[in-house]
């Protein structure tokens, strides 16, 4: 019997850009735990309320694409860092809207520009009409795979957690 064909990983998108993603995210992780001491999922919390404002807990979670289990994790590290505040909506003290503090804007102001420097030094590869068609590209496939998560029904990992029952 025959061994069975090798099925090569190098044609699969999601491979080829994870594999980007670790080459090319790994000199912002750097950057980011070591000159400004944060993970790359609290860089990612900063980005995202720099961008769109003081959020919710889930509305941060939601817009920055990660669970709120992680999220709160990382909030409660930036609020320890001083990078970010909590405060009460006024009239609900059960809303907490989270904000950058002057710090966590600082820190943002800092690192943005050199990671758009990073970015924007792996896009340099491209000519203009192939950087127009990849980010074209993007925003289909991330439309595309929001469309199928949203029909997906696939069991959740286990993660260790057990039952009661």
């Amino acid at each position: 019997m025959s061994e069975p064909s090798r099925r090569s990983l190098d044609g699969l998108l999601l491979y080829r850009l994870s594999r980007l993603l670790s080459v090319a995210g790994s000199m912002v992780i750097r950057l980011c735990e070591g000159r400004f001491r944060i993970t790359r999922r609290e860089w990612r919390l900063i980005a995202t309320l720099a961008s769109r404002g003081g959020l919710s807990s889930s509305q941060l979670a939601e817009q920055a694409q990660l669970d709120r289990a992680r999220t709160s994790k990382a909030v409660g590290s930036l609020v320890e860092k001083r990078l970010l505040s909590r405060t009460h909506a006024a009239g609900d003290r059960r809303q907490v809207l989270l904000q950058l503090t002057e710090r966590g804007q600082a820190v943002y102001d800092e690192l943005h520009p050199l990671v758009s420097r990073i970015n924007a030094d792996l896009l340099a590869t491209l000519d203009a009409d192939d950087a127009a068609r990849l980010d074209e590209a993007l925003r289909q496939l991330q439309a595309r795979a929001e469309q199928l998560a949203g029909e997906a029904v696939l069991p959740k990992a286990d993660r260790g957690r057990r039952g009661t029952g």
